[in-house]
């Protein structure tokens, strides 16, 4: 079986680039093993036709790069006192860098890209995110293992944190309580958590504060967990006490919408046509102007990844690709419902990896 590194080499021959440059975030890390801290000092990697690879680093990260990398590497590191310009331009010399260079439009700062055009005026710069993405959306068995233990850290906490929730325990009680619970089981959040209550659940990205939570609220819950370096993302909705007959309502096209979504799965579907699934059931139950955000996006290292699952995405969905469908509807001033699942597509459809209770929850009150 053919490694990421001469698959990556493989995609750069198909895609025409001459090199490609990575910065310290996920590709780096899932190319090369490197966790290169990214702050104001440059740091880059360059990847060779020839299978090279040449990294320029803060003299600091270098122990760390040396015992992390996958393979043999060439390293020019830069002092404060000396500046990165005279490495950086050796080490493009070294590559033989005289035509196109692909670089990470969604990651690289003007920082390396300035750098790299002042070492080398004769590189031309060009965008490698469908390259890069490519690589990295149909998910191995490894990688699919580690996502499955993140859903199962994410979910045994979240059932202990609805458990808390009742009248008076604040947004950010509840996050914190889940939190908790997945430091805990030895993992950490894949990104802020979200606890939006009654008025604050119209919020899709709503930031846990200090609102108390009422009799009457829909709460929205929004988290994951990284295991393995890699994500999970889930999110429930819950009513505390009674709910109204709109806030019933619109759950149910949500659910609805949810499995709508799944079951459209197929290979050779497109984004769009699973957005559509799922959007359709809330079109035409009167709340299309309510559902804000696209159905779903990629997930794995990074908790947002390709593919996306919206109106503009028309390339057919890999088998081994892993993604949310997480339909949802916000009422400002009233409240919100979302209910996200984790899918990996297959041969036969959607296989879903989350599997927390999605029927409506009505907790004490």
């Amino acid at each position: 079986m053919a490694t990421r590194h001469e698959k990556l080499l493989g995609e750069m021959r198909t895609s025409g680039l001459d090199a490609l440059a990575l910065v310290p975030g996920a590709n780096l890390l899932y190319l090369l093993g490197l966790t290169i801290h990214t702050s104001e000092r440059l740091a880059v990697a360059f990847c060779g036709l020839d299978g090279s690879v040449r990294v320029v680093l803060p003299a600091l990260e270098r122990p760390r790069a040396e015992a992390e990398a996958r393979f043999p590497a060439q390293f020019y590191d830069w002092s404060d006192a000396e500046g990165y310009e005279v490495g950086l331009r050796q080490c493009m010399e070294d590559a033989g860098l005289r035509g196109r260079l692909g670089v990470e439009y969604t990651a690289m700062r003007v920082l390396e890209l300035r750098a790299i055009e002042a070492a080398d005026e004769e590189v031309e710069v060009v965008d490698a995110t469908s390259v890069l993405a490519r690589l990295r959306m149909v998910k191995d068995a490894g990688e699919l293992q580690a996502m499955r233990e993140a859903v199962g850290v994410v979910e045994e906490a979240l059932g202990l944190t609805i458990a808390a929730i009742k009248p008076g325990v604040t947004e950010l009680e509840i996050a914190a309580t889940w939190e908790r619970a997945m430091q805990a089981a030895g993992s950490q959040a894949s990104f802020t958590t979200i606890v939006a209550s009654g008025p604050n659940s119209a919020n899709p990205h709503h930031t846990a504060g200090s609102r108390r939570i009422e009799r009457g609220d829909l709460v929205i819950l929004d988290g994951g967990a990284r295991v393995g370096g890699y994500c999970s993302d889930i999110t429930r909705t819950v009513a505390v006490g009674e709910l109204g007959e709109e806030g019933r309502r619109i759950y149910d096209l949500v659910l609805r919408a949810n499995r709508a979504g799944v079951a459209a799965l197929a290979p050779g579907r497109t984004g769009v046509e699973i957005d559509q699934a799922a959007r359709s059931v809330i079109e035409q139950g009167g709340y299309g102007q309510q559902f804000v955000h696209r159905t779903g996006h990629g997930l794995g290292i990074e908790i947002h990844e390709p593919p996306y699952l919206h109106s503009a995405e028309h390339d057919p969905l890999p088998e081994g690709s892993t993604f949310t469908v997480e339909p949802g509807i916000y009422l400002p001033g009233v409240g919100g419902v979302r209910i996200e699942d984790n899918v990996v597509l297959t041969a036969a459809g959607g296989d879903v990896l989350t599997s927390f209770p999605r029927e409506l929850q009505i907790l004490p009150g």
